[in-house]
Parts: C-alpha cells; sequence; structure tokens
C-alpha cells in the first residue's frame, strides 16, 4: 500500500512557475516492491485524466506528455520520499488538478493511461490565468 500526498498548486499567470510535491509513504516505492512507476497526471473540467510526466522507480526513464516536454521536469528524492513536478512557462491549457500516482506492476511500461496506477493522491489544484 502506498500513500500518496500533493502540495504545491496554487493560482499563478502565464509565464509563471509552480513547484509540485508528492509525498509518498507506506511500501518503499521499487519493483522490489512491485511499484514500477509514479507521476504525474491532470485533469481539466469536463476532460479525461490525462498523463503528465511519469518515471520508472528503478530504471532511469522518463515520460513526458507532448504538451509540456521543455516546461516541466520530473524529480524524485529518495531521500525525503518525495516526488516533484517542476513547472515552468505555464499557460493556460495547464490549469487542472494535478494528481499524483503510482502503478503496481509493469503494465505502466507500455500503457500511458491511467489503468494501472494503483495508488492516486487527492490532487492539488493549479490555476494559470492569461
Amino acid at each position: 500500500q502506498v500513500t500518496l500526498a500533493e502540495s504545491g498548486g496554487g493560482a499563478v499567470q502565464a509565464g509563471g512557475s509552480l513547484r509540485l510535491s508528492c509525498a509518498y509513504s507506506g511500501s518503499p516505492v521499487s519493483t522490489s516492491y512491485g511499484i514500477y512507476c509514479m507521476g504525474w497526471f491532470r485533469q481539466a473540467p469536463g476532460k479525461e485524466r490525462e498523463r503528465v510526466a511519469i518515471l520508472y522507480t528503478d530504471v532511469p526513464t522518463t515520460i513526458y506528455a507532448d504538451s509540456v516536454k521543455g516546461r516541466f521536469a520530473l524529480s524524485r528524492d529518495n531521500a525525503n520520499n518525495t516526488l516533484y513536478l517542476q513547472m515552468n512557462s505555464l499557460k493556460a491549457e495547464d490549469t487542472a488538478m494535478y494528481y499524483c500516482a503510482a502503478s503496481r506492476g509493469d503494465y505502466c511500461y507500455t500503457s500511458g493511461s491511467i489503468i494501472p496506477y494503483n495508488y492516486w493522491g487527492r490532487g492539488t489544484q493549479v490555476t494559470v490565468s492569461s
């Protein structure tokens, strides 16, 4: 069981930056404990939840949505059990609820959907005004 708690959301103007944090606890986050991927998803009103950025827990691989490449950066602090999403050059279309998620099993290696993700935080709201 993995518990995830997001923070860092807020309201910013277009072109600004935010850093989201996801504190995780419970089961160690590694393939040895069945957790293969962690990352961030977002959901705007009236839209489906979409993958923003994920990393493989024990393999140096990070995957970004095309819409955020070059602007967002995903990182992990193992010492503090925290996942970060640095968001720069924010746009109005980045406005959404942002969720941290973790996947049990390696289906996340081949699927870009939310389906492989078993553990979710409650989300943190990001609002970008133009």
